[in-house]
């Protein structure tokens, strides 16, 4: 009984590993958009490229002051290519400003995705 209690526990940690090292990259573009509609620029700052943090400011600034919130957001990856992933989400952002409502989907972007120092981050999109 202890060996078999031994490979069930190495198959779980094996499983558990597996999982961890495989993130996907649609999750920090969803984490970006959640940072956005928070209005959390230190959150964002850790979700985004350099080369892309100045453009991902000026989104953000986009929603400053606004009420905001995300509509049956779901992003995925279109293609992952080594260190290089395409998302793109359904959904949208739904805004409201002096009590008028305003939504601005998401569909028709295409995320791009690098991997730096093994973590996925946002930078641009198309």
């Amino acid at each position: 009984m202890p060996k078999k209690s031994i490979f069930i526990l190495c198959a779980l940690l094996f499983l558990l590993s597996a999982c961890a090292a495989s993130e996907s990259a649609a999750k920090p573009v969803e984490a970006y958009l959640q940072s956005i509609v928070d209005q959390d620029a230190d959150r964002l700052s850790t979700l985004v490229c350099s080369e892309w943090a100045d453009e991902a400011v000026l989104e953000l600034d986009a929603f400053m002051g606004v009420e905001a919130e995300l509509n049956n957001v779901a992003c995925s990856e279109v293609e992952v290519n080594g260190d290089i992933a395409s998302v793109t989400c359904t959904g949208s952002i739904l805004a409201t400003y002096n009590n008028e409502n305003q939504q601005f989907s998401l569909e028709g972007r295409e995320y791009r995705v690098i991997k730096e120092s093994g973590e996925w981050l946002v930078c641009g999109y198309q």
